[in-house]
């Protein structure tokens, strides 16, 4: 997921070689990572099988039966995030040096993650608690952001989201960041990496597929492409690197999540749905992209982006310990338990946002920014 609260960047003009950049809050793409972020909430809490089920004390089918199918789509969340991230990550990073853009980058993701990871963890070492924790040694190394690559038990389910994010970052800090960011470098940077990711699906080579990831790629690429249709609106190559993205990245998700020939499948998803739900996504950020949501200019919304990164983080797991609480505990029904826990996540987001992440994270964009 994209980790970057937009209003810490601005917005730069359609040629900024030879105007003087001006500053422009795009709050609506705050709101959309919120609205991203709900949507996998939605997922977790009614769209699938797994540990939630030991929450509602039986499966969420039986909690929402119609509600769950759609609740089903709420994983393509995940992909509405990479777009969001390949535009903003693009407009943060252009004109940078590298190690401001490792400075924003580290400061952004680590304070809120470590706190998740310690609050996770302990709340499920408590007795009371039925979820199975990980060993100290892992949790330490959970600490990195690396448990993935190497094999370590997880202690945030949404980690894996985060592990695509830190490549993306470190292909885009290699190949546009330190050699400069122009319009020119970023469109052979995707091109290049559209190109190289089709071959290394075709290569079968692990290797490639963790560096390159082509499953995620037209997601970071696609919103790449969008941030320069944002500078341009008739730059011909950035909507072609789009339309390329979009038709690349619909045919990844409909491949990973169409289920039509499992008769064990928690919900059936429609490939129509599925190609809509990403549609809609990209429609999402182009809106934003072209200027035609600026009319949404609301203060709240920096405040629902500033939150959306937090929440991601705790919704799931610490999710389920306040379901069993509300649903099996105290015997709310269904709709009054999906919401309270909503509500709930978002507070807690709010108290990581205010007592973490406002303090801890200038102070680390400080430190890394001046360390030689």
């Amino acid at each position: 997921m994209t980790t970057i609260t937009v209003s810490e960047v601005t917005e730069t003009p359609r040629r900024p070689e030879r105007t003087a950049p001006r500053e422009t809050r795009l709050r609506a793409l705050d709101g959309l990572r919120l609205v991203a972020a709900l949507m996998v909430a939605a997922y977790h809490y009614g769209g699938r099988g797994g540990d939630v089920t030991a929450a509602w004390g039986s499966s969420p089918k039986d909690q929402f039966p119609t509600l769950h199918q759609y609740f089903s789509y709420g994983c393509l969340g995940v992909q509405v995030f990479f777009v969001i991230s390949g535009f903003v990550i693009c407009m943060s990073g252009w004109g940078r040096p590298l190690k401001s853009f490792f400075a924003s980058r580290a400061s952004r993701l680590l304070p809120a993650y470590w706190a998740a990871v310690v609050l996770v963890t302990a709340v499920f070492a408590l007795p009371m608690v039925a979820y199975r924790t990980v060993s100290p040694s892992d949790a330490l190394v959970n600490l990195t952001m690396l448990q993935q690559p190497l094999g370590v038990d997880r202690v945030l389910g949404v980690c894996w989201t985060l592990w695509a994010e830190v490549r993306f970052y470190a292909l885009f800090a290699l190949c546009v960041v330190l050699p400069g960011a122009s319009r020119r470098r970023v469109i052979l940077f995707c091109a290049g990496w559209t190109l190289a990711a089709a071959i290394t699906q075709a290569a079968h080579q692990p290797l490639l597929d963790v560096v390159l990831m082509p499953e995620y790629a037209p997601f970071f690429i696609g919103g790449v492409g969008l941030y320069l249709v944002h500078r341009d609106r008739r730059d011909v190559y950035a909507w072609g690197i789009v339309g390329v993205s979009f038709l690349i990245g619909q045919h990844y998700a409909v491949r990973g999540l169409w289920n039509a020939g499992d008769p064990n499948a928690f919900a059936h998803r429609s490939s129509a749905g599925i190609v809509l739900v990403v549609a809609l996504g990209f429609l999402a950020v182009a809106a934003i992209a072209l200027g035609w949501l600026n009319w949404a200019n609301w203060r709240w919304l920096t405040v629902a982006g500033a939150l959306t990164y937090p929440f991601y983080l705790v919704h799931e797991h610490l999710g389920w310990v306040v379901i069993h609480a509300l649903h099996i505990g105290l015997g709310l029904p269904s709709a009054e338990t999906f919401a309270l826990t909503v509500a709930a996540m978002l507070v807690l987001a709010w108290l990581l946002n205010r007592y973490v992440e406002k303090p801890l994270t200038p102070k680390l964009r400080s430190a890394l920014a001046k360390a030689r």
